[in-house]
C-alpha cells in the first residue's frame, strides 16, 4: 500500500507536468502562427513563468495548513480549467493576444503550488516505502524528466499535425487526469503533513507569521543562500533559451515544432536515464563535486552547440549528454533540501525557494526574446553558454557550498 501510494504520487506528478511542457510548446507556436515577433513569444513566456513566483511565495503557507493532497488536487483541476478556455475562446469568439496572456498567467498561479504539495508529500511516503530519500527524489525528478520526453513528443506530433490548440486541448486533459489519480490512488491518511489528518484542527498562528517564519528560515541559512543564487541565474539563462531562443531557432533554422521535440525529447530521455543510474549510486558520491561538475556539463556545452550553429546530429548529442548530466543535479538539491527543512516548514520553505530561485524565469524569457530581435540568435546562446559556465563552477570554490556534503555517519546508513 505505501509503495502504491508513493508512485501514484510520482504518476499524478509526471501527468501533471506533461500537461506544462505541452504547454510549453503550444503557446510560442500558436503565436508564431498569428504573425507574432520574438518579443510577443517572449511576453507569452512571460506570462507562463510569472505566476509561478506568485504562487510559490503565497501558496507555501497554504499547502502546510491544508496538506499537499488538497493543494495538488485543487492546483490541477483549476490549471485545467483555465488552460480549456485557450483553445475554447480561440475556436470560438477569438483570442486577442491581450487575452491570451491572461489566461495563460491565470493556468501558471496554482502550477508551482501544485509541484510543492507533491514534493511536501514525498518524505513520509518514502519512509514508509522503505527506500533512501536520493532515491525518491530522483524518482520524482526523473518523473519530471519522463514528462517532458512525453511532453515534447506528443507536443511536437500535435502542433505539427493538427496544430497549437489540439495541444492545450490534451494538456487540460492531463491536468484532470492527475487531480484524479491524486484524489483516488494518494489516500491522505498515508501522508501525515498538516492538513491531511486529524492534526488539522490544531490552532495555528497567523497566515503571514507563518509565512514570515519561513522567509527567516531561508534567509538566515546560508546553503539556502547560495542554492538560490546560483539557480536563479541558471534558470533565467534556461528560460531564455528554452523559452524563447529555441522556438526561435527551431522555426527559423530547423524543421520547426517536430525537430524541437526531437532535441526536448532527447535531453529529457537522457535526463530520466541520469536520473535511473544516479539513484543507485547517490549515497556513495561527493554531493558538492558532483553537482557541480554535472552542472557545468549540463548546461555551457550544450548551448554552445546552437551557437556555433552546429548539424542537427550534433546538437542532438551535445543536448543528450548535457541530459545525462542534469539528471543528477535534482536528486542531489531535493535530498539537501529536505535533511535541512523541518517538516512542519515544508510548504512555506519550498514555496520560498521555488520563487527565489524562479524569480528570474519571466525576465529571462522576456530577454531572450528581445536579445534575439537584436543581437541574434547565435550572439544570443553564446552568452547564454559563457555566462552559464562560468555560474556553475562556483560549488567548486568550497566555502559554504561544503554543507552540501552528505553528513559522514549517514553515507553508509542502510
Amino acid at each position: 500500500m505505501a509503495s502504491r501510494a508513493l508512485y501514484s504520487l510520482l504518476s499524478a506528478h509526471a501527468i501533471s507536468q506533461t500537461g506544462n511542457v505541452v504547454t510549453a510548446f503550444a503557446i510560442p507556436f500558436y503565436v508564431l502562427s498569428t504573425g507574432g515577433s520574438g518579443i510577443e513569444v517572449g511576453l507569452a513566456a512571460f506570462a507562463a513563468t510569472a505566476p509561478a513566483i506568485v504562487g510559490a511565495v503565497f501558496g507555501g503557507v497554504v499547502i502546510d495548513r491544508i496538506g499537499g493532497r488538497r493543494t495538488a488536487i485543487v492546483a490541477d483541476v483549476i490549471s485545467g480549467a483555465t488552460v480549456l478556455a485557450i483553445p475554447a475562446l480561440a475556436l470560438t469568439v477569438g483570442l486577442p493576444f491581450w487575452a491570451l496572456l491572461l489566461l495563460v498567467f491565470a493556468s501558471g498561479v496554482l502550477d508551482t503550488p501544485g509541484q510543492i504539495a507533491r514534493r511536501v508529500m514525498l518524505p513520509e511516503l518514502t519512509e514508509a516505502a522503505h527506500i533512501r530519500i536520493e532515491r525518491s527524489v530522483g524518482l520524482l525528478d526523473g518523473s519530471e524528466r519522463l514528462s517532458k520526453l512525453i511532453g515534447a513528443s506528443v507536443a511536437g506530433a500535435l502542433v505539427a499535425l493538427l496544430g497549437p490548440m489540439a495541444a492545450l486541448l490534451a494538456n487540460a486533459a492531463a491536468f484532470f487526469v492527475s487531480a484524479t489519480v491524486t484524489r483516488w490512488m494518494v489516500p491522505a491518511t498515508t501522508v501525515r503533513i498538516a492538513g491531511d489528518g486529524p492534526e488539522a484542527a490544531a490552532p495555528r498562528s497567523s497566515y503571514w507569521r507563518e509565512l514570515r517564519d519561513g522567509l527567516r528560515f531561508v534567509v538566515r541559512d546560508p546553503l539556502m543562500r547560495l542554492i538560490i543564487g546560483l539557480v536563479l541565474v541558471t534558470n533565467l539563462l534556461d528560460a531564455a533559451r528554452s523559452g524563447a531562443l529555441l522556438p526561435l531557432y527551431a522555426d527559423t533554422e530547423l524543421g520547426g515544432a517536430a525537430d524541437l521535440a526531437v532535441i526536448v525529447a532527447v535531453m529529457a530521455g537522457c535526463a530520466l536515464a541520469g536520473n535511473i543510474a544516479f539513484g543507485f549510486i547517490a549515497h556513495r558520491m561527493p554531493r558538492r563535486l558532483t553537482f557541480a561538475l554535472c552542472f557545468i556539463v549540463a548546461g555551457g556545452p550544450s548551448t554552445a552547440v546552437f551557437a556555433l550553429g552546429a548539424p542537427f546530429p550534433a546538437l542532438v548529442t551535445a543536448v543528450g549528454i548535457s541530459g545525462l548530466a542534469a539528471g543528477a543535479l535534482n536528486p542531489i538539491l531535493g535530498a539537501v533540501q529536505l535533511e535541512r527543512i523541518p517538516a512542519s516548514m515544508r510548504g512555506r520553505v519550498f514555496g520560498l525557494l521555488n520563487a527565489g530561485t524562479w524569480a528570474g524565469v519571466p525576465l529571462g524569457a522576456l530577454l531572450g526574446g528581445i536579445a534575439a530581435d537584436g543581437l541574434g540568435l547565435f550572439v544570443s546562446f553564446g552568452i547564454v553558454a559563457v555566462v552559464y559556465t562560468v555560474a556553475t563552477a562556483l560549488p567548486l570554490t568550497g566555502g559554504t557550498w561544503r554543507l552540501m556534503e552528505r553528513p559522514r555517519e549517514d553515507r553508509t546508513a542502510p
